[in-house]
């Protein structure tokens, strides 16, 4: 019996300890979902108005209301949508006649010609939004054929004439044929924590059942050499 009892001992301190990472996992699934419930009521709260300082810190998400005039320049950052193809967003100066503002008005397919954007007066609710899209295989920006691979906020607000924050689009008062608004929401922020805790366990199950495949094989030996 002794021979067995390393490998037994081996066997369940494995599977404690990979089940154990599946029970972190699942508390970090908790605390995960508890961000993301927070996150999806601070974007659909009621708008209010622009902040006079805005900071990622104290008013990312936050639904904003802003009124003035869309200018003509504009901006494309590539994107892919699902079941779409490549296209661009669209990122113009808007100005409310005491500001000027980045406005993420949504999304071309990549083969549409630039739109002109609605004259005159346009409201606009969104929500702001500091982007971290870059990383480090993202190619530099294309500023010269205007094609941007990331909303990077401070050059684009060089270029536009704009402070560099930037108003995500979720309704305007007047429509623009052929472009999609592309409003905040959670879909792109990962949360795979249930998949990692559904790997662990069976990791466990995996460790347990060939820890009991070899003192199944040990035995299996043991008793040829007795025959």
């Amino acid at each position: 019996m002794r021979r067995y009892i390393i490998p037994v001992i081996f066997g369940l301190a494995g599977a404690a300890v990979l089940v154990g990472l599946g029970n972190w996992q699942l508390e970090r699934l908790a605390w995960k979902e508890a961000i993301l419930a927070d996150i999806r009521a601070r974007i659909s709260a009621p708008p209010t108005s622009l902040p006079e300082t805005a900071s990622i810190d104290d008013h990312r998400y936050l639904p904003v209301s802003i009124s003035g005039e869309i200018d003509e320049t504009a901006l494309r950052v590539l994107v892919s949508q699902k079941q779409i193809g490549a296209g661009y967003r669209l990122i113009s100066a808007f100005d409310t006649g005491t500001r000027r503002v980045l406005l993420d008005r949504g999304f071309i397919s990549v083969n549409d010609p630039l739109p002109a954007p609605p004259e005159g007066a346009v409201e606009v609710t969104g929500n702001l939004h500091w982007p971290d899209e870059r990383l480090s295989s993202t190619p530099e920006n294309d500023v010269t054929d205007n094609i941007w691979f990331a909303r990077d906020l401070a050059p684009m607000a060089e270029i536009l004439k704009t402070e560099p924050i930037l108003v995500v689009a979720r309704k305007m008062s007047v429509l623009e044929p052929g472009v999609t608004p592309l409003p905040l929401d959670i879909s792109g922020i990962p949360n795979d924590h249930l998949n990692y805790a559904i790997t662990w366990y069976s990791l466990a199950v995996i460790w347990l059942v060939m820890t009991g495949f070899f003192l199944w094989r040990t035995r299996q030996a043991e008793k040829g050499k007795t025959t």
